[in-house]
């Protein structure tokens, strides 16, 4: 019962294989997800998130998202409402957008909960290295969708998982709160189940539109 609970994928509910760790492998969607055997304690995971060195004026910082910023301002307009979904204890793409004017809140059931951020609607929502902390993707890329207008973009960065890469010695899967990672065969599941109308990936940005 343990094993079959751990292998149901939590974005498309098919049962999973048994991968490598403490990982298992959807062959529907092609994601890679953590039994949940091993999530961190919500307390736990909180204080991980807290050890992050994230000063919103660090160069490097700033320059490591700048593929997810540069895109909002290559696509969207600053008279146009943004979400940074997961913002973290350090909203660097918030704080370089409004420098620039542009208008952006912060959501993060950590450190920004504001539960009535997810009752408007956005023209843009960026996550940055958060998706792959989504331990109920199918309910979080639904809510993402429904909080995005028509012809909007949701912008995400994440390191996805190709098949010449050594799961065993990567780095990306050993962060405990890393629970969900991506192929681009999910990705593309994700764009047809949640009727987004296509999909861009360009290294570890990835935007989805309506």
């Amino acid at each position: 019962m343990q094993l079959q609970e751990n292998s149901i994928c939590p974005l498309c509910h098919s049962v999973g294989s048994i991968f490598k760790s403490d990982f298992f492998l959807c062959e529907n969607c092609s994601g890679v997800f953590r039994g949940k055997h091993s999530y961190l304690h919500p307390s736990d995971e909180k204080k991980r998130y807290e050890s992050h060195n994230n000063d919103v004026k660090d160069k490097k910082y700033q320059q490591f998202v700048s593929p997810i910023t540069q895109a909002v301002i290559k696509n969207c307009l600053p008279t146009h409402h943004g979400l940074d979904f997961g913002a973290g204890t350090g909203p660097v793409i918030s704080y370089l957008l409004e420098k620039r004017g542009y208008e952006i809140r912060q959501y993060d059931p950590f450190f920004h909960n504001h539960p009535e951020l997810l009752t408007q609607t956005y023209d843009y929502i960026v996550c940055c290295e958060v998706i792959e902390h989504f331990r109920n993707p199918s309910q979080e890329f639904s809510l993402l969708r429904r909080l995005l207008k028509p012809n909007s973009s949701l912008f995400c960065m994440t390191h996805l998982y190709q098949l010449d890469i050594d799961f065993k010695s990567w780095y990306y899967k050993n962060d405990p709160t890393h629970v969900f990672i991506y192929q681009k065969q999910t990705l593309d599941w994700i764009k047809d189940y949640f009727n987004f109308s296509s999909v861009k990936i360009k290294d570890r940005l990835i935007q989805l539109n309506t």
